[in-house]
């Protein structure tokens, strides 16, 4: 077995005087030791079972909530930036989307917490979070429908039997606040029981601003509880709780022309100042795990999300914009959205032998029960021109529709994978999963495998080759009116992808070198694009395009450099093309898919007090339509930061600075024509963080 380097600089540095003569104590120093707080070994949230990163024949990124406080992170789009595998698509209606190897992932099937699949149409709150998860490329086998990019699993903070209250409150230079308390602890003499809470008030001031002067603002709420329980030594009893309160005014994205230049003011809103979306979003639950055996366990899961929102649109239309008189017609409405998410999952995980095979075998089963709701009246259409005075908000409500839609279904699988060792040099991962998904008027069902082998030329060391294969079933019919192909039925969905890796870790496992080469097809790819000559109504056109060819390959570093110098580093090449598509698309690039993208994110320890970040984020170009005109410039942004330790009165505290955009850089994030997203100039944080 393998001593944890830290275990090894603790013995190292005992010494012990014993006279030939006399009776002596021992005597003992202990010299101080790195903590490697950037590198995680394994991903057991995501892959389901406890095979470490380096048995795992599939490329994943773990990071830690150590980057995330470093950063001062207060959106999940700023915490995936540390991934150049993620680049970022629109952030419009306050929300964020993401592509992983340059596909969106879906709200719906793109996203776990804690394994369980999330409805993320929203953004995630990410206090409550130990760690995010990527897992690259198709992961059905596991979670049944997943898009070909690969999942986000966001893995929550967990009860401690040791005490621990923090607090800390952080400020930027446009007068955003947010306060934060997690508290944890046992609440039994015993440590049977233990709890955390965690509450979160933020109020955010953007930097852009609607055309009456007035700044857009957000107001959140988080409130989260999660209790544990011994039921026994072999059985723990989970039971969860948390919810989100967010309202924010609404910005759609800047417009820009063919030459990719913003109309107007990188500052200006086309939203109305009454536009806003408001949203709760619940999630209740329970986890159950016992073990059986000393090598058999089984795991059980379930949880509830209720995700509402109401969204109060103004909807500036791009496609009427007037240059010349700089006017745009808007066509407000009221929507009401209720989303109805429930999972369980059960899972039976063993370590066993036969004829001298070692096998790590996991059957299971999970389900996902799927309601929406949507209640919509609209308003008359208005012309605005800058300059003028806001009309006054449309005095409409949801709550009387002239527009309902609702849609349902029951989904499960079946999936069962073996990781079979044959030699402490040769593993073989096997699997398969089974679907099937109950829709009225239209059923899915589906098989899919996967197969991987690793070798291990030492045992800090991992070459693997991996297949796998994803099912995305889609919804029965296009059901945008607005749509030329509206009613059109929409088939599955389905990829595959073949992936070459290796994994190698270096000064005594504190650093963890990886690289990927991968190749993902996709079929029935859907693509929705404007109209250049809108009819009536009728303003874009969706069709399924045939197949989307993505190849590529990933480097990365991730640990402890040296004991004072950490590293998170990665960068991807991507080539991504529409192949078997339409005349219009053939050959084409997806929007917001760089060749090149690469972050890098640093921690010197100048002492034990006095700590300094630096930070570097590039995008390569990228194109904001389909037809390939319009090109996005690269762009670098670099951030740095400093943190000062100290205690006082037995209370430990941190106070930090983080500068955004160092250099000012000009630039455009994710989105198209009409919603993209503009880069922030510099931008100050400061925060303090206090631990009793």
């Amino acid at each position: 077995m393998k001593l944890n380097p830290l275990y090894i600089a603790l013995l190292a540095s005992i010494t012990t005087n014993v006279s030939a003569t006399t009776t002596d104590l021992e005597h003992i120093e202990v010299k101080g030791s790195y903590f490697n707080d950037y590198k995680v070994d394994n991903a057991n949230g995501a892959m389901r079972t406890s095979a470490s990163l380096l048995e795992t024949a599939q490329s994943v990124t773990v990071i830690t909530d150590t980057i995330v406080n470093e950063q001062l992170a207060t959106t999940l789009g700023e915490v995936l930036t540390n991934d150049a595998s993620l680049t970022a698509g629109s952030q419009q209606r306050n929300r964020e989307v993401f592509n992983l190897r340059g596909f969106e992932l879906s709200s719906s099937t793109g996203y776990l917490r804690d394994g369980h699949q999330h409805w993320s149409h929203y953004q995630q709150p990410i206090e409550i979070l130990q760690q995010v998860e990527v897992i690259k490329g198709p992961s059905s086998i596991l979670y049944g429908q997943s898009g070909p990019g690969g999942l986000v699993n966001m893995v929550t903070k967990k009860p401690t039997a040791q005490t621990l209250f923090n607090a800390s409150a952080d400020v930027d230079q446009h007068g955003s606040t947010r306060f934060m308390v997690d508290a944890a602890g046992a609440l039994t003499e015993s440590e049977d029981l233990r709890a955390r809470g965690i509450l979160v008030k933020q109020d955010v001031d953007y930097w852009r601003e609607y055309q009456n002067g007035e700044n857009r603002e957000r107001d959140r709420f988080l409130g989260a509880l999660v209790v544990d329980y011994d039921i026994s030594d072999n059985a723990l009893v989970r039971v969860h709780y948390d919810r989100t309160d967010d309202e924010a005014g609404l910005d759609t994205g800047a417009w820009i022309d063919n030459n990719a230049n913003v109309i107007g003011s990188d500052k200006t809103i086309r939203d109305m100042s009454w536009a806003f979306t408001d949203i709760t979003v619940e999630n209740l639950g329970v986890d159950l795990e016992v073990f059986l055996a000393d090598n058999w366990q089984v795991k059980l899961g379930y949880n509830e999300q209720t995700f509402e929102r109401q969204r109060f649109e103004s909807s500036p239309s791009r496609n009427s914009y007037d240059a010349q008189t700089n006017t745009y017609t808007s066509n407000p409405y009221d929507r009401f959205d209720d989303w109805q998410f429930t999972t369980a999952f059960i899972d039976f995980i063993g370590e066993f032998k036969t004829v001298g095979i070692e096998h790590q075998l996991l059957i299971g089963v999970n389900s996902l029960d799927y309601f929406y709701r949507q209640l919509r009246t609209s308003a008359d259409s208005f012309d605005f021109t800058a300059g003028q005075n806001e009309p006054a908000r449309p005095d409409i409500s949801y709550k009387t529709p002239d527009r309902t839609s609702e849609t349902e279904y029951d989904y499960y699988g079946i999936y069962i994978q073996d990781l079979i060792t044959f030699s402490p040099q040769w593993q073989v991962s096997l699997g398969g999963r089974y679907d099937k998904q109950t829709r009225k008027g239209r059923n899915n069902e589906s098989f899919v495998p996967k197969f991987g082998v690793l070798y291990h030329p030492n045992e800090s060391a991992t070459i693997y080759a991996s297949y796998s294969e994803g099912f995305e079933p889609q919804n029965e019919t296009i059901t945008n009116d607005k749509d030329i192909n509206f009613g059109m039925e929409i088939d599955a969905v389905t990829s595959e992808q073949r992936e070459l890796g290796i994994k190698w870790q270096l000064l005594d496992d504190r650093l963890l070198l990886s690289g990927a080469v991968f190749d993902i097809s996709k079929n029935g790819t859907l693509v929705t694009e404007d109209l250049e000559t809108p009819i009536g109504s009728v303003t874009t056109e969706t069709n399924q395009v045939g197949e989307q060819r993505h190849k590529g390959f990933e480097v990365a570093a991730q640990g402890a450099a040296t004991d004072r110098l950490f590293v998170m580093a990665s960068a991807m090449y991507l080539d991504a093309n529409y192949e078997r598509a339409n005349e219009k698309l053939q050959g084409k690039r997806p929007v917001d898919a760089p060749k090149w993208s690469a972050s890098l994110w640093t921690r010197y320890e100048l002492n034990d007090a006095i700590a300094f970040n630096a930070g570097a984020f590039y995008e390569g170009e990228r194109f904001a339509d389909s037809d390939n005109t319009i090109t996005k410039d690269a762009y670098t942004r670099v951030d740095v930061g400093a943190t000062y330790k100290f205690n006082l009165s037995n209370t430990d505290i941190n106070l930090r600075l983080n500068i955004e955009n160092l250099f000012d850089k000009s630039y455009l994030g994710g989105g198209g024509t009409s919603n993209v997203t503009v880069g922030e100039g510099t931008n100050l944080r400061l925060a303090a963080q206090f631990s009793f």
